[in-house]
C-alpha cells in the first residue's frame, strides 16, 4: 500500500485561522474553545504539516499590549523551534474590525485608508519577522453593497496607490518578499473589487512594481462563481505570477464554505493537484479550510490529516494517469500534430498567411470524426475509483 505520510518536502501548510476556528457561524456561536497560537503550531507539528500561516491578529490580538504581544511571540517561536514548522506566507486581517466595514485601501474615509497602511506595514515587519517570503492580500472588504456609495475607477486607483505604497515600503526595508493578491467575488462584501484571478492578473500589470506582484487563487473563491479553478490557476502559471495557492472544496453558488480539500469535486481537485505536479509548482500547499462545526480537537486533527491525505493519494493518481499505457495511447492520437500544418503556425508572415488563404480544409469531414473525450473521460473516471 501506497504512503501517504506528509513529509517536509509535500510543503503542506494551513493558517491558525483555520486549525484555530472555533467553529462560529453567522447562526452559532462557538463549539470549539480557543486555543493559543503556540497549541496550534504543536496540533500542527502532530499531524505533520511543513509550516502555519498567519493574519497579524491571529497571533497579536489587535488590542494586545506590547508586554502581551513580546510573550505571544515567544511561545510562538518557542513552538516552531519545537516541532520544527516554518512561516512561508503571511497577511493583514483588514476586514475583521468595525473601522474597515467600508473597507481598507479602498475606504471613502481617508482616515481608514491611512490606518490599513500602517496597519499593513506593522504586519509586514511581523511577518518578516518570522520568516515570511510571501505575503498575502485579500480584499475581504474592498468593495461595495451599493454603487452609489463610491466610484469603481477611484477604488481602482486607491488600491494600487497602496500596493505601489507597500512595495516601496518593503524594498526600502531590504525585505525578501513577494507579494500575492488573492480574489473573491463576494462576501463578506456584496460584489468585491478585483473578483478573480483573471481581474487580479490584469490589475498587477499597472503597477508600479509588477515583477514582486503575484496571485494567491483559492478554490473556494473561483468556483463559489461558477468557474474552473485549475484553468485560473493554468492562467497564473502561464503569466509566471502563481505565487501562493489556497486549497479547500466549494459548492458552486453558495457561500464561501472552506470545506476539506477533495470533499466535495473530486474530479476538480484531481486535475488541479496533476496540474501543479506537472508543471512542477515549488511553492506552498497551503489549506485554507475549516473543520466542520461538528468537530472537537480531534476532529480538527482529521480534518487536517484529510487535507494532506487527499492531496497525496491524488498525486499518486496523477502520476498513474501520466503513466497508464491506454490513457497515453489515447491522448497521442487526440492530441496528434499535423507535419503538413506545422510550417503556417507561430510568428506571422506574409507567406504564412498567404498560404493559410489558399488552403483547403474539409470542413464535412473535419466536423463529423469523433474525437473520443467521452472514452478519456471514464478512463479517468475509472483511474479515480480504483478500477485500473
Amino acid at each position: 500500500m501506497s504512503d501517504f505520510t506528509p513529509k517536509p518536502e509535500h510543503k503542506f501548510t494551513f493558517g491558525l485561522w483555520t486549525v484555530g476556528s472555533i467553529g462560529r457561524d453567522p447562526f452559532g456561536g462557538p463549539v470549539r474553545e480557543a486555543k493559543t497560537p503556540a497549541e496550534l503550531v504543536y496540533l500542527l507539528g502532530e499531524v505533520g504539516a511543513y509550516g502555519v500561516n498567519f493574519h497579524d491578529n491571529d497571533l497579536i490580538p489587535i488590542d494586545a499590549t506590547p508586554a502581551e504581544a513580546d510573550a505571544i511571540k515567544r511561545d510562538f517561536r518557542k513552538a516552531l523551534q519545537d516541532t520544527g514548522l516554518v512561516v512561508p506566507m503571511a497577511t493583514t486581517n483588514l476586514f475583521g474590525d468595525p473601522v474597515f466595514k467600508d473597507g481598507a485601501f479602498t475606504a471613502n474615509d481617508p482616515k481608514v485608508r491611512a490606518y490599513a497602511l500602517q496597519k499593513t506595514m506593522r504586519a509586514i515587519d511581523l511577518g518578516v519577522e518570522f520568516g515570511a517570503k510571501i505575503y498575502v492580500f485579500w480584499g475581504g472588504r474592498e468593495g461595495t453593497e451599493t454603487d452609489s456609495s463610491k466610484s469603481a475607477v477611484e477604488a481602482i486607483k486607491r488600491n494600487r496607490e497602496a500596493l505601489n505604497f507597500l512595495c516601496e515600503y518593503a524594498i526600502d526595508n531590504g525585505y525578501d518578499l513577494k507579494f500575492a493578491l488573492e480574489a473573491k467575488p463576494n462576501e463578506p462584501r456584496g460584489d468585491i473589487y478585483n473578483p478573480t484571478t483573471g481581474h487580479m492578473l490584469g490589475f498587477i500589470a499597472t503597477l508600479d512594481h509588477p515583477e514582486m506582484v503575484g496571485v494567491n487563487p483559492e478554490v473556494a473563491h473561483e468556483q463559489m462563481a461558477g468557474l474552473n479553478f485549475m484553468h485560473s490557476v493554468a492562467m497564473a502559471w502561464e503569466a509566471g505570477k502563481l505565487f501562493h495557492i489556497d486549497l479547500n472544496d466549494q459548492y458552486a453558488g453558495r457561500y464561501d464554505q472552506d470545506l476539506r480539500f477533495g470533499s466535495r469535486d473530486l474530479k476538480a481537485a484531481f486535475y488541479l493537484v496533476k496540474f501543479l505536479e506537472d508543471v512542477g509548482y515549488q511553492g506552498s500547499r497551503h489549506f485554507d479550510a475549516h473543520a466542520y462545526r461538528t468537530e472537537d480537537y480531534e476532529g480538527v486533527k482529521d480534518f487536517a490529516r484529510g487535507c494532506m491525505r487527499t492531496y497525496l493519494m491524488l498525486k499518486e493518481k496523477a502520476a498513474q494517469f501520466n503513466t497508464d499505457a491506454e490513457i497515453q495511447a489515447l491522448l497521442a492520437e487526440i492530441q496528434a500534430e499535423d507535419a503538413s500544418l506545422a510550417p503556417l503556425f507561430g510568428k506571422y508572415t506574409p507567406e504564412k498567411a498567404f498560404e493559410l488563404k489558399r488552403r483547403p480544409f474539409d470542413r464535412a469531414a473535419i466536423g463529423s470524426r469523433g474525437l473520443k473525450y467521452e472514452r478519456l473521460d471514464q478512463l479517468t473516471i475509472d483511474l479515480l475509483l480504483g478500477m485500473r
